[in-house]
């Protein structure tokens, strides 16, 4: 059995995980959405040029 301090240790300790994984993952598709929005931007231009031929 956990005393007071213990659980309010690990709580913290889970609680940083949690954040450090959140941040990790945000960080991730942040830089998914920058490398991806070139593309984006070519492929909109690529199908306005099709609709205008």
């Amino acid at each position: 059995m956990l005393n007071r301090n213990e659980m309010l240790r690990h709580r913290r300790q889970m609680q940083r995980r949690i954040r450090d994984v959140v941040a990790e993952r945000r960080m991730a598709l942040l830089d998914g959405e920058a490398t991806a929005e070139p593309e984006d931007e070519s492929s909109e231009e690529k199908s306005k040029q099709d609709c205008a031929a």
